[in-house]
């Protein structure tokens, strides 16, 4: 089991990798530290990870759900609904790869504003 810690502002959560090829790329780059970007309820900011989309990237992504966006480079936190979602599904911009999920409840990252540091290092 691999986990990482995100500090995002005020906040830190704990989040669980999974066994995908993202995973450990993304995993071999940590840590990572980035201004980041609010989209609704997400939070992402681009790492110097340079992925093709998955063969099974999700369009729909499930709560507190880790991904990357493959187009931006980017990480993304996934803690509720986004501009894009109809009704209460969690949308991303387009299809990510899915590489974990944050422990415990994400929407404690409600509270981190755009712009906010954002710091994700080994457990």
């Amino acid at each position: 089991m691999r986990a990482i810690r995100i500090v995002a502002g005020e906040v830190t959560a704990t989040a669980t990798l999974n066994e995908s090829a993202t995973a450990d790329a993304i995993w071999q780059a940590l840590p990572l530290a980035a201004r980041g970007n609010t989209w609704g309820d997400e939070i992402y900011f681009g790492i110097p990870v340079h992925l093709p989309e998955a063969e099974d990237a999700l369009e729909v992504v499930e709560l507190g759900d880790l991904g990357y966006w493959s187009p931006g480079h980017a990480f993304c936190i996934f803690f509720g609904p986004t501009p894009m979602s109809l009704g209460n599904e969690i949308r991303p911009a387009s299809a990510v790869n899915v590489f974990g999920r944050v422990d415990g409840d994400p929407t404690i990252l409600t509270r981190v504003d755009d712009g906010a540091p954002v710091r994700v290092e080994r457990a």
